[in-house]
């Protein structure tokens, strides 16, 4: 079906926005977020480098060997484009550490910057054609999911890869300069590749998914670079994108267009930063825990019973009890609001070897119960809200509640001492001390560098 306004197919008019996208709308404070969001992911990338579902990836035959200049970060290998992308995006996702977005729901840097960096890093380009194509990338994923959520979420999708790919496709053609027609091509490729379900949230598939989205973004773009063809229709067509992802009733297309770019979706204040390395779900419940041990100065022994209230859609993938792994720890909210009520923080090494099964923990955990907020509606325009409410022994009851916490931006960024913080903590777990503030400091001034490759160079090891 054509759109009658413009003639044009749904992919035509974003590839039309994408390569008409006029970058002098990308202010110093769009700079700025997309600078901060680019290091932040680099840092969570080289935390995972070296977790099971990247190594393990490493040691897959086929996987890697392929000749090219590409870095895999953390390692001293390189390879092609389309592999780093795939590894290095599967390690930006491993901790469940990197930003996230309301309107998304998911995360919308890691299907990007593994590929971004792996293009420019491959053809010699610029930190700023970087930081514009993550703009450009960015624009297009939320408005994609703004048209089809929250129904494509509840429906069982995981959108950092299934929505995720279709902006790895547009910033990666917006880097090398396809022409609409191409970048038409790429986005209808890329329907073809998206994939990634909840059911395996807590396995080594999740970071898997966005690994596999970088992947076949970049390698939707280069098809349509060589020549490839494939079908404009393949949004709205009746066996299209729209229809077997959602159906019929449950997508709005005139979503992805509205005020396209004005403002930019990366001003938007539903995005945020991780200051803990789990599930973003868990974050808003979390935060208040942490609230309770710190300013009501509680302590496990003296707590009779925890009363865990998140939105309810932040509730069915993290309702676990009894996590019996690592991954599975991070999409639990009962360990996690207990990690955090025990020692008022929230750590990597939390979610590593065997803390998940910490005695003290679990024991608190026994007396939690984890429900659905009743005065936080599904159809609220603030999904990420938590109320945890905590009686203690002597017959008090504490409790602590926020109505809309998507991690740390907008309002309440993180310091660049916090982001500093961060990032050397991660980037420490496989990079000298030296090398890690020589990254950071070249990242924090991303825009100004001439040749991607100044910095990739410094994510390798010895």
């Amino acid at each position: 079906m054509r759109n009658t306004d413009t003639e044009q197919y749904v992919l035509e008019r974003i590839a039309t926005r994408v390569c008409n996208f006029d970058t002098r709308l990308i202010t110093p404070a769009a700079i700025n977020l997309a600078r901060t969001a680019i290091i932040d992911t680099v840092g969570v990338t080289l935390a995972g480098a070296r977790e099971p579902c990247t190594t393990n990836l490493l040691r897959t035959a086929g996987i890697a060997t392929a000749p090219g200049t590409c870095t895999i970060f953390g390692t001293p290998l390189t390879t092609s484009a389309l592999d780093a992308s795939f590894i290095n995006g599967t390690a930006s996702h491993a901790l469940d550490y990197d930003d996230f977005s309301q309107p998304m729901g998911g995360h919308q840097s890691a299907p990007l910057v593994a590929p971004l960096m792996a293009l420019a890093e491959e053809r010699g380009l610029s930190g700023l054609r970087l930081i514009q194509s993550y703009v450009v990338g960015i624009e297009t994923e939320i408005r994609i999911a703004r048209a089809v959520n929250f129904y494509h979420y509840d429906l069982g999708w995981h959108p950092t890869a299934t929505i995720g790919i279709f902006g790895a496709t547009a910033a990666a053609g917006h880097m090398i300069g396809l022409d609409a027609q191409q970048l038409t091509t790429a986005l209808a490729i890329a329907a073809s590749f998206a994939s990634g379900l909840k059911a395996n949230f807590g396995t080594m598939v999740k970071p898997l998914h966005v690994g596999q989205a970088a992947r076949n973004g970049l390698l939707a773009v280069l098809l349509a670079e060589s020549g490839y063809d494939a079908c404009a229709e393949a949004f709205e067509h009746k066996q299209g994108f729209l229809q077997c992802f959602n159906g019929v009733g449950h997508f709005d297309i005139e979503k992805i267009f509205e005020n396209w770019a004005a403002p930019l979706e990366i001003l938007s204040p539903s995005m945020g930063l991780k200051q803990f390395p789990c599930c973003g779900s868990s974050i808003p419940a979390a935060a208040m825990a942490i609230k309770l041990y710190h300013e009501e100065k509680i302590r496990p022994a003296e707590i009779t019973s925890v009363d865990i209230m998140p939105h309810s859609r932040r509730l069915k993938h993290t309702n676990n009890p009894d996590p019996q792994t690592p991954l599975a720890a991070k999409f639990s909210v009962q360990y996690i609001v207990g990690r955090a009520l025990q020692s008022g923080a929230l750590r990597l090494d939390d979610f590593e070897g065997e803390a998940h099964f910490d005695e003290e923990v679990r024991n608190l955990m026994t007396r939690m119960h984890a429900h659905p907020h009743p005065d936080m509606p599904d159809d609220s325009a603030e999904q990420f809200g938590a109320e945890i409410i905590v009686t203690l022994t002597d017959g008090r009851i504490v409790s602590r509640r926020v109505n809309s916490l998507v991690g740390r931006g907008g309002e309440d960024p993180l310091s660049l001492e916090e982001l500093w913080e961060k990032f050397s903590d991660c980037s420490g777990r496989v990079l000298p001390k030296h090398t890690v503030a020589e990254v950071f400091e070249s990242l924090s001034s991303l825009e100004k560098i001439d040749n991607i490759q100044t910095i990739t160079q410094l994510l390798k090891t010895a």
